[in-house]
């Protein structure tokens, strides 16, 4: 069965948009295949404005994310596949949905200094889920 992540994500990336907000993604930057500005990067996430006047050409598909941008007058072309978006939501509120990790993730972190893949970090217990808000 494929994942539902990806059907998610336009969803709520529409309804974003129909109520005038602006959507962000939160990516996993660690996993094989992103491509993102290493240069925002921090503690191995990177937060994306992805709002129709912030970038060019979004294609959000069960695979991947991907578009066009500007970071820092510098244009490049970011991809994230789906497994590395941990989240979207609306800058104006911080409504939205945050995503587990899915089953076979572990083997997509890139790997480490010594050549062996790093195991993502266990998650705290019994804590509740929070998105930070970026302006």
């Amino acid at each position: 069965m494929q994942s539902s992540r990806g059907y998610l994500i336009r969803a709520l990336n529409e309804w974003i948009l129909d109520n005038g907000w602006t959507p962000h993604l939160v990516i996993d930057a660690e996993i094989q295949g992103v491509m993102v500005p290493q240069q925002f990067i921090s503690d191995g996430q990177i937060v994306l404005n992805i709002a129709p006047s912030a970038v060019q050409g979004v294609m959000i598909d069960n695979d991947a994310v991907s578009f066009s941008a500007r970071f820092g007058g510098v244009p490049m072309n970011v991809f994230a596949p789906m497994v590395s978006v941990l989240a979207i939501y609306a800058r104006e509120n911080g409504q939205g949905m945050g995503f587990g990790s899915e089953p076979g993730v572990e083997a997509l972190y890139e790997e480490g200094p010594d050549n062996d893949p790093e195991p993502p970090e266990k998650p705290k217990e019994k804590t509740r889920p929070s998105l930070k808000v970026v302006k």
